[in-house]
């Protein structure tokens, strides 16, 4: 794994303070380091600590989590499904069927992302194969009911 070059971490926090329109004062400030420190952390010349990146996170209000993923402190993944945790639980599998189960999985789920459509073709899609609204309460025309002088309804006769 290659690490990542010490600038982008800064470029990143500084991207995300000046979104938030705090001077790099305040931010220092709010997250409790000086603003030297945090200057020459923008500027690429410091790498912080997973500590100093959570109060730095915590002074722009955003995701720690971000940010250790911006500084290559941990890599950004999707979350689990209940299938992979389901297959990590199951105690009468052996160590190597969970991994065939796991790979197997895997790569039904990449080759469903890479065949499945865009998303604005997916919706249009899903919205033409949708069947159109059927009226339940219509009612043909030989089984219409007529009122009678007493107020009962009555079927109409069929006489022609």
């Amino acid at each position: 794994m290659e690490l990542p070059k010490v600038g982008s971490i800064g470029e990143y926090i500084r991207d995300q303070r000046t979104q938030a329109k705090i001077s790099l004062r305040q931010l220092a400030s709010q997250a409790g380091v000086s603003n030297p420190y945090l200057s020459q952390i923008e500027r690429g010349l410091r790498k912080p600590s997973a500590e100093i990146l959570n109060q730095i996170a915590k002074g722009l209000r955003i995701s720690s989590q971000a940010l250790y993923v911006q500084a290559g402190l941990i890599e950004e993944r999707e979350p689990d499904s209940d299938v992979l945790a389901a297959i990590r639980v199951d105690r009468t599998l052996t160590e190597r069927q969970r991994q065939v189960l796991t790979d197997i999985y895997e790569s039904f789920r990449k080759e469903n992302r890479a065949e499945a459509p865009p998303e604005a073709e997916q919706s249009a899609e899903t919205a033409r194969s949708e069947p159109e609204p059927r009226e339940v309460d219509a009612v043909p025309v030989e089984e219409a009911a007529t009122s009678s002088p007493n107020g009962r309804i009555q079927p109409e006769s069929k006489e022609g």
